[in-house]
């Protein structure tokens, strides 16, 4: 008896690209593991801490003519069946035409419980497969404390605690710890 061939159903970018098109504009997908999965609506605190990244972040980066942007999705020629959308992107040059971008400067991931396992796993591991990426912010949710991963050029992790500050060269500035979690109690 003949055994079926076993297809990979896993999409590649272009084809999760034309799919992601034809979705309605209130559902918010991301490729994982050639996988499209569903994002949930954030929560209140999640936003929060957003808001505070992206009003800052942009801040700094309009210097250095690039933009702070949330919900863009990050392509890597490396691997080619993710496409995930971090909470922060920042990007240089001209705002992106559409919601994909393979060259950001800066990429934030707010941790949530529900996604914690992923965000510091797979996502970290493709984060650093595009080349432009410089630093990587893994924002805790519930404590204040934020993990700056930098190429330097191998990838080094430092902590960033209550009371501390973030060096951020390359947009010419400094990002406070209590500015990320500012109008939240911890």
């Amino acid at each position: 008896m003949a055994v079926p061939a076993r297809r990979d159903t896993r999409m590649r970018v272009a084809e999760y690209r034309d799919w992601a098109a034809l979705r309605p504009d209130d559902e918010r997908w991301e490729l994982i593991d050639g996988m499209p999965t569903m994002m949930s609506p954030a929560k209140g605190r999640h936003q929060r801490i957003v808001t505070n990244l992206v009003k800052r972040l942009d801040d700094l980066a309009e210097r250095q003519g690039c933009g702070a942007y949330p919900g863009l999705a990050i392509l890597s020629e490396a691997m080619d069946d993710y496409a995930p959308i971090p909470d922060v992107v920042v990007s240089c040059g001209a705002p992106p035409e559409d919601g994909y971008t393979s060259d950001p400067l800066l990429v934030v991931e707010v941790l949530s419980p529900s996604t914690l396992v992923l965000d510091r796993g797979r996502k970290t591991e493709f984060y650093q497969t595009v080349p432009s990426l410089a630093v990587l912010l893994l924002v805790h949710q519930n404590e204040a404390r934020v993990e700056v991963w930098r190429r330097a050029p191998d990838w080094i992790v430092q902590v960033a605690g209550p009371g501390g500050v973030i060096d951020l060269p390359e947009l010419g500035g400094t990002l406070a710890v209590a500015e990320i979690y500012a109008r939240l109690s911890l």
